[in-house]
């Protein structure tokens, strides 16, 4: 069986087909803040960056993997969204994740937990991981409950990390160890 599929999900490489769903995702200001943005992408940018997606986690030091939506019988339905591990430490054994599901309509149905269960389990069997973090801020309910229901433990806050027009945000960081 494929790691990196689920029962309702399969997780893949980016694709020069992509490029228009991820212009969308990137220049999508809602999506700034939990992403560290705040300004948009060109089309140039994020074609290079397809381009270069090939490039081993062990040289780029990340990894966007697309999440597409399947049926029974394995073939796609639907793009719903990214999942990302990012400053990849091969010293350390580590690595952040982070997920989108893009639409609210795909939200709220089992998609996140089962996309970052496939990844999660591709980064300790595959990639030899140690452990994964996430930093959440701490007005998103939705991601704090999806990454405590998958087993991260929440074990520090970062006072006044993030500034939203003229006020500051807590994020809380989460860790998840892999089990021995």
């Amino acid at each position: 069986m494929d790691p990196l599929t689920g029962k309702n999900i399969r997780l893949r490489a980016i694709e020069p087909a992509d490029l228009d769903i991820i212009y969308e995702w990137e220049n999508d200001p809602g999506n700034w803040l939990i992403s560290n943005t705040i300004t948009p992408f060109s089309k140039q940018v994020l074609r290079k960056y397809i381009e270069n997606a090939h490039i081993d986690i062990h040289e780029a030091r990340q990894l966007r993997l697309m999440i597409d939506l399947i049926d029974s019988s394995g073939s796609m339905k639907e793009i719903i969204g990214t999942v990302d591990l990012f400053d990849f430490d091969p010293v350390h054994h580590r690595a952040g994740i982070g997920i989108l599901i893009a639409n609210q309509e795909n939200r709220m149905k089992g998609y996140a937990s089962e996309s970052l269960a496939v990844l999660i389990q591709y980064a300790f069997e595959t990639l030899q991981l140690h452990q994964l973090y996430c930093n959440i801020s701490w007005d998103n309910q939705a991601s704090l409950n999806l990454f405590r229901k998958i087993g991260f433990i929440e074990i520090g806050v970062k006072k006044d990390w993030l500034r939203e027009n003229n006020w500051w945000q807590d994020v809380y960081l989460f860790q998840l160890i892999r089990p021995d």
